[in-house]
């Protein structure tokens, strides 16, 4: 069985990718998709975050892992690439980077516009999302939502004219805070939004009560953030092994657990887990691709890790 640390000795590049084992290896036809619901269209399960380590490598303009990162989602049939712009230097740099590769136009640029305090400014609102056109290097971004419903109706309003003008594809909203859920709810239930952007990971369900059944019913796209507890996941099992039961779900390491989990919840159409390293994008893809845990074995892993020590 390989974990994280032992993937480290595979010494994973794009031009290695051949000595990775074949369970550990996407592909263009291998990746589970789902629909947006407001379209149809369909996305690969497994994207790319921005915040944290990727975060932290753009900001010292260290390129050559994330270049490394961003040609394997491509190459392995992932596409959508979230960001921010309160994301340091992630949105330039990735922007940058696709360039360079020539792979701009086929990633699913997802940003955010950030909270303006004390400002309502529909004119400053508008500006900020062409920055990111402009920094993205692209004609339209596919989907801008609300940063923590920071502004939330003056930014709809303007997401909304710019989705008529053919400058973005998608909007909708994002919270990580779960003291503004009920605000989330209420915007769920009255605007037409295409997505939401929420934390969700096996430790941090709270979201199952009513966020994700409501984003069922009411036909909304689900990125899913943070899966693996910002990192604290990965703390509690160390040293553990992956219960040898979950193989019947294709789950050999933890971060396949921890993400077929998320993928598993019928309403999550994309998780972006953030990572700054190939051997993870690769291990990550590959908790996208075979069969996903039905709801008795989601019990049994909730089980499994409620058992493991928080500290």
């Amino acid at each position: 069985m390989i974990d994280r640390r032992a993937l480290l000795s595979h010494g994973v590049t794009c031009a290695s990718l051949t000595l990775v084992p074949r369970w550990l290896r996407a592909g263009a036809s291998d990746l589970l998709t789902r629909p947006i619901p407001s379209t149809g269209e369909r996305l690969p399960v497994i994207g790319l975050g921005s915040s944290a380590s990727f975060e932290h490598l753009a900001n010292r303009d260290d390129l050559h892992g994330l270049t490394e990162v961003l040609k394997l989602m491509i190459d392995q049939g992932a596409k959508v690439f979230d960001t921010a712009p309160s994301y340091g230097a992630s949105e330039a740099v990735a922007g940058r980077i696709a360039k360079e590769l020539g792979i701009a136009e086929k990633i699913f640029w997802a940003t955010k516009t950030e909270p303006s305090y004390g400002s309502d400014d529909v004119a400053s609102a508008r500006a900020e999302v062409e920055e990111s056109i402009r920094k993205l290097g692209v004609k339209k971004l596919d989907l801008v939502q609300v940063h923590n419903l920071g502004n939330l109706q003056t930014k709809l309003t303007v997401l909304k004219d710019l989705k008529g003008r053919g400058l973005i594809r998608y909007l909708g909203v994002t919270t990580t805070f779960s003291g503004q859920y009920s605000e989330l709810l209420n915007c769920m239930r009255k605007e037409h939004i295409d997505f939401i952007g929420i934390d969700y990971s096996i430790q941090d369900r709270e979201v199952e009560k009513q966020i994700l059944p409501l984003a069922i019913d009411r036909g909304i796209a689900v990125l899913g953030y943070v899966p693996f507890g910002r990192s604290n996941l990965f703390k509690r099992v160390a040293g553990a092994q992956v219960p040898g039961w979950a193989e019947e779900a294709g789950m050999k390491t933890w971060a396949q657990f921890f993400l077929k989990f998320v993928i598993g919840h019928p309403a999550i159409t994309v998780v972006t887990p953030a990572t700054s390293q190939p051997k993870h994008m690769l291990e990550n893809l590959s908790g996208g691709i075979g069969p996903l845990p039905d709801e008795a074995m989601r019990k049994r892993m909730i089980a499994a890790v409620d058992n493991l020590p928080r500290g």
